[in-house]
Formats: C-alpha cells, sequence, structure tokens
C-alpha cells in the first residue's frame, strides 16, 4: 500500500497546532493513519508552505437558495429579507439545478468537506447524490397559523422521507416566529438521536414579539395577510420559550444568534450541562442582511461549543468558511488561529454527529487535508485557500 505524507509550518489536527517538525500521513483511501516526527517519516514527503488543517464543515447552508444569489439587495433588515425571500425565490427548475451544482463546486473549492443543509424541497437531492459532499438535511417545517399545521407537517414528512432514504436528516423547526404549537407538537415526537437546527434571534424583533407581541415581526404578519389574533406572547425571551421543546434532540444547532443574550446562554448551560447544544455563526450573512455581528466574546466566556455556517447565496457573498473567518478575525482580532480553526472543523463535525469520520487528523477518518496558505498566526487578513488536489 502506498501513502501520503504531507508536511507544512503547521499541522492543525482539529483541536491544537502542531509545529512543522510532523509529518500527516495518510493511506491510498485518503485514511488518515498517523502524525509521526519528521524523523520517522522516511522519504516522499511533500512539503507545503501554510497551515494544513482537515476540511472544513459548512454547518448551516441553504443550498436551494443558491440561485437568489445577488437578487436581494444587502441591509433590508431580517423581516424584509425573508419576505423577499419567500415571495421571490420561485425559478425554472432547471436555473435552480445549475445554481445548486455551482454553489456546491464553490464550496468544494473553497476546502468545505461537509454541509448541514436546509432542504425544504427535492431541488438538492439529484446533487447530493453525487456525494461531493456529506451532507446532514433539515427539513424544516414552518407554519404561524394553527389551522395549516397538520398540511405543513405532512409535506415536511413527505420530503423527509425520500431524504433520509439516502442521508442524514432531520425535521426541524424553522424559526421561533414561524412554528405555531400545533406544530411544534407534531414535531417534537420525531426529534430522538436527531440533530435538530433552529435560526435563532437573528434580529431583535424576534425577542419583542415573544415578550411584548411587539416589534417587526407584527408588520410581516400584517405582510403576509396573517391573522394572528391568537397569538400571546410568553413574556421571556423567544430562546426561553421555544428551548424546553428541543430537549429530546441528540444534539441542538442553533443558527445565527445573532442577538442572543448572556441570561439566554445561562439558560441553555442550566437546562443542558451535557455541551450538546452548538452556536453556529454565520457572520457574513449577519453582516448582508443586519449589518450586525453575533456577541462571540461572551459566547466564548461561557465556554460554547462553536460552530460556523455560511447561510446562503441568497444572504452571502461567497459560500467560504475561510471567508467567515476572516470576517470574525476583523471584529475579535485576539482569537486565536486555532480556536478558529477547531470551529471550523472539529466542533462542526460534531454538530453534525460526523465526528467518527470528519473533522480531525486522527487514524481511521478520513476528513480531507486543506491547505491554508500565507496565515500569520495573529493577523489572517491575507489568508488563502488550496486543496491538494491528491486528498480532497
Amino acid at each position: 500500500m502506498s501513502f501520503y505524507k504531507f508536511q507544512a509550518d503547521s499541522i492543525f489536527t482539529g483541536t491544537e497546532l502542531l509545529s512543522s517538525n510532523y509529518v500527516l500521513i495518510a493511506d491510498e483511501d485518503k485514511i488518515i493513519q498517523e502524525i509521526i516526527d519528521e524523523k520517522e517519516a522516511g522519504e516522499d514527503i511533500q512539503k507545503f508552505n501554510g497551515i494544513l488543517t482537515p476540511g472544513f464543515i459548512n454547518c448551516h447552508c441553504h443550498l436551494e437558495l443558491s440561485h437568489m444569489k445577488g437578487l436581494i439587495p444587502e441591509k433590508t433588515g431580517l423581516i424584509d429579507f425573508v419576505f423577499s425571500v419567500v415571495t421571490q425565490r420561485h425559478f425554472p427548475e432547471e436555473e435552480i439545478l445549475q445554481a445548486v451544482a455551482t454553489a456546491e463546486h464553490e464550496m468544494i473549492q473553497n476546502g468545505i468537506v461537509a454541509v448541514g443543509d436546509i432542504s425544504n424541497n427535492l431541488l438538492t437531492i439529484s446533487q447530493k447524490l453525487q456525494q461531493n459532499l456529506s451532507y446532514y438535511n433539515f427539513i424544516e417545517s414552518s407554519g404561524w397559523l394553527p389551522d395549516i399545521a397538520q398540511q405543513r407537517f405532512a409535506r415536511s414528512k413527505e420530503i423527509f422521507e425520500l431524504f433520509s432514504t439516502h442521508f442524514p436528516a432531520a425535521i426541524v423547526p424553522h424559526a421561533p416566529y414561524s412554528v405555531s404549537e400545533n406544530l411544534w407538537s407534531l414535531i417534537k415526537p420525531l426529534y430522538k438521536n436527531k440533530v435538530v437546527s433552529i435560526h435563532n434571534q437573528e434580529t431583535v424583533f424576534e425577542d419583542e414579539l415573544f415578550i411584548q407581541n411587539s416589534g417587526d415581526f407584527t408588520r410581516m404578519y400584517q405582510m403576509m395577510k396573517l391573522d394572528t389574533s391568537f397569538y400571546k406572547p410568553s413574556g421571556k425571551s423567544s430562546l426561553q420559550t421555544y428551548f424546553d421543546k428541543l430537549k429530546e434532540a441528540a444534539q441542538v444547532l442553533l443558527v445565527h444568534n445573532t442577538f442572543i443574550k448572556e441570561q439566554d446562554v445561562e439558560f441553555i448551560k442550566r437546562a443542558r450541562a451535557d455541551n450538546s447544544v452548538s452556536f453556529c455563526l454565520c457572520v457574513n450573512a449577519n453582516q448582508y442582511i443586519e449589518q450586525s455581528i453575533p456577541p462571540v466574546e461572551m459566547l466564548r466566556k461561557h465556554g460554547c461549543n462553536i460552530v460556523l455556517g455560511t447561510d446562503s447565496l441568497a444572504s452571502n457573498w461567497s459560500l467560504s468558511i475561510v471567508d467567515e473567518i476572516k470576517t470574525i478575525q476583523k471584529s475579535f482580532p485576539s482569537i486565536p488561529i486555532e480556536e478558529l480553526l477547531q470551529w471550523a472543523t472539529f466542533n462542526g463535525a460534531k454538530a453534525l454527529q460526523m465526528d467518527d469520520k470528519l473533522g480531525s487528523f486522527e487514524k481511521g477518518k478520513q476528513p480531507g487535508v486543506v491547505l491554508l496558505k500565507n496565515v500569520n498566526t495573529t493577523d489572517i487578513k491575507s489568508l488563502q485557500l488550496a486543496v491538494p488536489k491528491k486528498i480532497l
């Protein structure tokens, strides 16, 4: 059997940064064998300038919206953005399929090996069946009106059954402001052993809706001509209102968290002390839509399991985890590169229940190998990406 032997300025294992004295060894099937001292590695070592890292995990994407790239203007705010997606997403199927293929290729070129993908229709399934990337498919159920809960759930279940034949999949709530109590009661029993994703506190108006039934979501319901007279606010934050409904999920993936408060994080830590909740940051989408950045330092302070996502091309300029890292680094330059890379690799794989194969350079795993070039470990504004073709 032949082996790949890679050496670089540094090797990031998924959890720590090793010096240039080490060599990464994988077999001809791209399965990691070991990391050893260069003195023991023998000949035929391929040497690179930069950091070798496991392939990236994109924990939140809407591949099915790839055809909407550039369609919705920046800085609209979440309410008008959501309304635009709902009313403008319908394109000819051929255009959507081509955009999906192009977007997946972009992710591969950017070193992404696995995706937590929102799949509300079947338009991405043919591309995913090519098995270019690993996918965890989140079939979102949404419907704010109680009377349509059964109809919406039935549609989600039909899509789920088709996806789950081929891939890991789960029926999940779209967002607190789009799921009625009736719909929650239908989807909750399906959470066991699953990863459950939900858009969380992406705008300041979300908490206003749940605390006192005010704010811009009331305008959105009016725009959609929805009768919301049935709704009674809980008097608590959005997250503290719904979080107990997720207790049966094996892993919880809270997405965006742009306006999450410290008391919400403390609430989660009390409710689930097993570190099975991950906080997915999609900072470029937050900038695109709301011109906001999540409270990253507060999440770090509480030891939260942070992961990264790109959101969709309707709300982002690219599908690149490296671009997400760059934006975080601009606002939080003191975060070490190894911590950022752990969010992008090991943490993400664990959050999507893929850490048995992906996320770290451990024996028996097949995580892909990505080369990061031009890396200054204290300032990565000039970060570039290259993918060793023999590995990925």
